[in-house]
């Protein structure tokens, strides 16, 4: 199987049917055929021979074929133990280390340390829609020392996680991404290029993670607190917004503290970039 290309639809049918694989629905399992959207991904993720790699939910291992033979060394993480037949047969590379296990639940620092050691380490994945935004978040507030996160996602949670202040997207996770990394959409993908077809188009989103957060903040904890409260109820005022759902912050100390500012009480989260809640975080850490 090594010389076929398992982004051929013919060969993925064949696959499936010789190990009379079902989709397991719940797992979010769509399955590539289209090599130049793969061929695309790398490219976006500027993986070289000198970069490691993390894949999440390697599938059969349509992009995991093109990772391996492009980067030095690949740790997939699959929770599907069905697959582990399949794989055999399909992804024979010496530079490949499949763990059978649940992303959510894995010591991603240990598995860098051990797996990689010091060299470049970059996410690249095709993301199972149900569960995008839990496993970006663990990536990033683990906060491991990974170069980059190149994922294939569902095109309206792309376009909410690089979305600026003042736009119909942006929201708390806009907000939150944007702390740790620069996100910024390369290509959209049509959902005609997967077997079986979803429902929405997806986009590759390449996500650069900052060495250090580009805004200093004093108090992270209070920070996230008042991004989450400041979209809890995005029709309100940020202060009634965050004063409804949060309630380690004082209402009369955060009106204060904007008017010191000189921000209008009046205002709504959305209209605020993270430079503006750090600040608004960090005089409130004050009080």
């Amino acid at each position: 199987m090594m010389n076929k290309k398992l982004h051929d639809p013919g060969t993925t049918k064949e696959i499936l049917k010789k190990y009379g694989f079902s989709l397991t629905k719940g797992l979010g399992q769509n399955f590539l055929i289209d090599g130049s959207v793969i061929e695309n991904t790398c490219d976006a993720a500027g993986i070289t021979k000198d970069d490691c790699i993390i894949e999440i939910g390697p599938g059969i291992g349509t992009l995991t074929q093109f990772l391996c033979e492009r980067a030095n060394k690949v740790v997939s993480i699959e929770i599907d133990r069905d697959l582990i037949e399949i794989h055999k047969e399909t992804l024979p590379y010496e530079n490949l280390k499949i763990i059978y296990d649940d992303f959510m639940k894995m010591d991603l620092e240990k598995i860098i340390s051990e797996e990689f050691g010091d060299s470049n380490v970059k996410v690249v994945a095709n993301i199972p829609y149900y569960i995008t935004t839990p496993i970006v978040m663990k990536i990033l507030e683990d906060r491991v020392k990974v170069e980059s996160i190149t994922v294939m996602i569902q095109k309206e949670v792309a376009e909410r996680f690089q979305s600026p202040p003042g736009s119909k997207e942006y929201g708390a996770i806009s907000a939150v991404i944007q702390y740790y990394a620069n996100p910024e959409i390369k290509f959209i993908v049509p959902k005609t290029v997967f077997i079986p077809q979803p429902k929405v188009d997806s986009a590759v989103i390449v996500m650069k993670i900052y060495e250090e957060p580009p805004v200093d903040v004093k108090d992270e904890k209070l920070f996230f607190n008042l991004i989450k409260g400041a979209f809890g109820q995005r029709r309100k005022t940020i202060i009634n917004s965050v004063s409804g759902t949060i309630r380690d912050i004082d209402k009369n100390k955060l009106k204060e503290v904007l008017e010191n500012l000189g921000y209008n009480p009046s205002i709504r989260g959305e209209k605020l970039g993270i430079e503006d809640f750090a600040k608004i975080s960090n005089s409130l850490a004050e009080q």
